[in-house]
């Protein structure tokens, strides 16, 4: 697995990430702000299989 999330990409999907599950925890979204699991994990593993499978990144060692 070779990462292909870099830099403010990857800050990005982390805040967002937690800001949709806070929202879930407290009740102010429904149940779907646990999506907000899948942006988290692409941001702490540095992968998205979505960038895979496109062929793309935002990472500088993906060039």
């Amino acid at each position: 697995m070779k990462f292909n999330v870099g830099g403010i990409d990857r800050i990005l999907r982390i805040v967002v990430g937690l800001a949709l599950i806070g929202l879930a925890v407290t009740g102010t979204v429904g149940v779907w702000g646990w999506i907000g699991v899948v942006p988290l994990l692409t941001g702490t593993f540095k992968f998205c299989p979505a960038y895979a499978i496109l062929g793309m990144g935002t990472c500088p060692t993906h060039k």
